[in-house]
């Protein structure tokens, strides 16, 4: 009678310890989803993180650089302005003052706006500021010197907006 009593213990025992065998797989199954999913969350936290200091550096940037369409369409004007001055033959006619005037006021504000003139003349050529389109011998001057300006450059801030145009000497 004792044996009818104990099997069905046994067997009861015997469910118990598959009962634990199961939960324990999946348990495990569950903390393999758990890595997978804090993986998956972390990546995606990161890609935000990373999204966000891209828009940033972009809006950033957009700013900075906010008036360069409007510079490239306003150096010409200046151009235009310089070769007005440089051809006048009475300097201090009113209507050759009021030019210089005009072309004082447009660099002052180009410059609070960050844009700045290339400094080229007599300095080594620098690809990165000018482009040369002429050359010429010139005594006791080292080769790849800017002797003239033909067309002056500018900048933006750290980012150029047009080389300046120059003769080097050879």
């Amino acid at each position: 009678m004792e044996d009818k009593i104990e099997h069905p213990k046994k067997h009861k025992v015997h469910e118990l310890e598959l009962e634990i065998e199961s939960l324990k797989a999946s348990i495990e199954e569950l903390k393999l989803s758990n890595t997978k999913l804090s993986n998956d969350y972390y990546k995606a936290y990161a890609d935000a993180e990373n999204m966000k200091k891209r828009t940033q550096q972009d809006l950033e940037t957009s700013k900075k650089y906010r008036i360069q369409n409007f510079v490239l369409e306003i150096l010409p004007v200046l151009d235009n302005l310089e070769r007005s001055i440089n051809a006048a033959e009475d300097k201090d006619s009113p209507l050759i003052k009021g030019i210089i005037m005009t072309h004082q006021q447009l660099i002052s504000s180009l410059k609070k706006e960050g844009v700045e003139e290339i400094d080229a003349l007599n300095k080594p050529l620098d690809p990165q500021l000018h482009h040369s389109i002429l050359s010429d011998q010139v005594e006791g001057i080292e080769p790849n010197i800017v002797i003239e300006v033909l067309q002056k450059g500018y900048t933006l801030k750290d980012r150029l907006l047009r080389a300046a145009l120059v003769k080097v000497s050879e």
